[in-house]
């Protein structure tokens, strides 16, 4: 098997994560991704096979057309599927060369989502800019008349997929977000993040696939206060605004803080206070347990993480789908919102002090967690995939073909 990601940790650390459970299930498993997660990788028992690291997003001083790293990683792609010889191979949403490449050579593909499922239904808000579920038939209503904005977006979106496929040479699709696979997509969040909806059969919700990279434990600030974690996006906020205001904001609150930097030195000194302790990376696996609130940007692994360490989050979503993640936690009654425009110290104080307080949601957070400790993501994901594979070869009768063996 090959599994495909794009580099960065939210992306590439579920990928790892799948590879782990399908190993474990006694298969081959390969994992095309960045350089930077090599020994990571071959940490776990898996083979690594380093993806070409294309620009992925234009700049000014590098302009790029749509989808043109996409070409050339796909086309270089080909060659070592054909090496591999995989029984399948199962894409991160936003990694389509190796899918494009497996479609090219006939072996079958699955898409992994690493967060909510971002595709629409009638009556639904717009994907990631942040509204909650309508509660009523004229909200509803509201977001159909809407539907042509999201329309004409995803009308762009196929063409410039399809002027891709035609220049490797593969035929045009007629659907909506064709980089997802038909044949499995699996959705590896909560479910009880996912607003009711009529799933397609191809479409599972796991649950979250986490993983980590080896990291030592770190000195917990002294007392038996409640423990804020402050984890702020390994990718966004440069300057660490979230950071600096809820390290200000519960300098005098009667609560210990944790804060970390992600390995991103803030472009000034923070000022500490006596309360609080900084430091460079920990482990989200061992600490978050530990933990009463965690203070993030809701990347969707950090969100994972610290809901199944049974922790309620304080959401300040920064860019791309964390605002959906911080609307469908509202929705839960999982967390505490703070839009943009309000990370200061006095409201993200305030939204740490009812996290603490608010005996529903933190109950509705256990919940939550002992679901996940109970749910085992990896095992589900690998039986639909195995499942994926069987059907396969019965369709093509791959039982006597020599050519795929993982």
């Amino acid at each position: 098997m090959v599994l495909g990601a794009f580099g960065d940790p939210g992306h590439a650390f579920p990928v790892i994560a799948l590879g782990r459970s399908l190993a474990a299930r006694g298969h081959d498993v390969t994992v095309q991704t960045w350089k930077r997660w090599r020994e990571a990788i071959e940490g776990e028992g898996l083979r690594f096979c380093p993806a070409p690291e294309y620009q992925v997003f234009p700049t000014e001083s590098r302009p790029m057309k749509p989808y043109e790293a996409v070409v050339h990683a796909a086309r270089a792609a080909v060659p070592v599927l054909k090496e591999l010889r995989p029984d399948v191979v199962v894409a991160d949403i936003l990694t389509l060369a190796p899918a494009l490449a497996a479609e090219l050579i006939d072996v079958p593909v699955a898409t992994l989502i690493p967060h909510l499922y971002p595709v629409g239904e009638r009556g639904l808000p717009t994907y990631s800019i942040g509204a909650r579920r309508p509660r009523t038939a004229v909200g509803r209503a509201f977001w159909q008349r809407l539907e042509f904005v999201t329309e004409r977006g995803l009308r762009q979106g196929r063409e410039e997929l399809n002027g891709t496929r035609s220049r490797l040479g593969l035929p045009s699709l007629s659907a909506f977000h064709g980089g997802i696979s038909r044949s499995l997509t699996l959705v590896a969040t909560f479910p009880q993040l996912e607003y009711p909806r009529a799933w397609p059969s191809h479409v599972s919700v796991v649950g979250p696939l986490m993983w980590e990279p080896p990291s030592e434990d770190v000195e917990l600030p002294p007392g038996d206060a409640p423990l804020v974690l402050i984890a702020p996006s390994t990718a966004q906020d440069p300057e660490h605004r979230m950071l600096s205001a809820a390290l200000r904001g519960l300098a005098d609150a009667p609560v210990r803080v944790l804060a970390v930097a992600n390995h991103r030195a803030p472009p000034r000194p923070l000022a500490v206070p006596d309360n609080a302790r900084l430091v460079d990376w920990l482990s989200y696996s061992r600490t978050m347990p530990r933990c009463d609130v965690v203070v993030c940007h809701v990347g969707h692994g950090t969100l994972a993480r610290a809901l199944a360490s049974g922790c309620v989050i304080v959401a300040c979503p920064a860019a791309g789908d964390m605002a959906e993640s911080a609307a469908r936690l509202d929705w839960a009654g999982l967390g505490v919102r703070v839009p943009r425009r309000f990370i200061a110290p006095r409201p993200l104080r305030l939204a740490v002090e009812r996290a603490l307080a608010d005996t529903a949601m933190r109950e509705r957070v256990k919940a939550l967690a002992a679901w996940s400790s109970e749910h085992n993501a990896g095992a589900q994901a690998g039986g639909l995939i195995e499942r994926l594979v069987a059907t396969e070869e019965k369709l093509r009768g791959w039982d006597s073909n020599p050519q795929h063996h993982g």
